[in-house]
């Protein structure tokens, strides 16, 4: 049997990207306990397994504080990764997500942490609202624009829930938006993404390989 990666390569997948929760899985782990360094592990192996552009899942930057998520995108650079997502959730069910201006500090930090790397790094910032129990589509699209602001490339708000929000979202910012499908139930069409305004479609796909 080929391996996944070989396989979807063929399929013409042009760059594969991490899934916090696939990883936290191969550790018999639930997503988001992961350390730094398990992460980085995780993704390490991956991006030494395929020539193609490999982007890491790095949840919340592994720390409150700016400089925690500056520094994860350094270290993501370190071992072949040419991009990271840094999402604002706090892993803290009571306060499930950053306040919005430290939530932005946070990518402002990541972005030029980015830009200081020698070679092009594309960093993704992600409104983790309608997968962290605050569904409010307005607040999600407040805090795009921000990130937006912030100088990320790439702007992602997991479990939109129907195509009118889709639509909202990519209407209100400028820069490249990702939807990825199949996530709790919901998926479009590539066709319905694209008239919608999305410019990224990701795709989870979990293989199990026999013994």
């Amino acid at each position: 049997m080929p391996a996944p990666r070989a396989f979807l390569a063929g399929l013409g997948f042009e760059a594969f990207a991490t899934s916090s929760g696939a990883a936290a899985a191969t550790f018999g782990r639930r997503d988001g306990k992961l350390t730094r360094d398990e992460a980085l592990a995780s993704a390490r192996a991956i991006a030494n397994a395929t020539d193609l552009p490999v982007s890491g899942d790095m949840e919340g930057g592994f720390g409150e504080k700016p400089e925690a998520a500056a520094e994860t995108v350094r270290m993501a650079a370190e071992i072949g990764l040419v991009g990271c997502s840094i999402e604002d959730a706090t892993g803290n069910k009571n306060r499930p997500l950053y306040d919005l201006q430290l939530a932005t500090d946070r990518i402002v930090a990541a972005v030029q942490a980015a830009r200081s790397l020698p070679f092009p790094f594309t960093l993704t910032a992600r409104a983790e609202n309608f997968v962290r129990g605050k569904p409010d589509l307005d607040d999600t699209i407040k805090r795009l624009q921000a990130y937006e602001k912030a100088g990320a490339d790439v702007l992602f708000a997991p479990a939109l829930p129907d195509l009118a929000a889709v639509r909202a979202v990519c209407s209100a910012v400028s820069k490249p938006v990702n939807f990825m499908v199949a996530i709790r139930g919901k998926s479009f069409t590539v066709a319905q993404l694209v008239e919608a305004g999305v410019k990224r479609i990701s795709l989870p796909l979990r293989f199990i390989v026999p013994p």
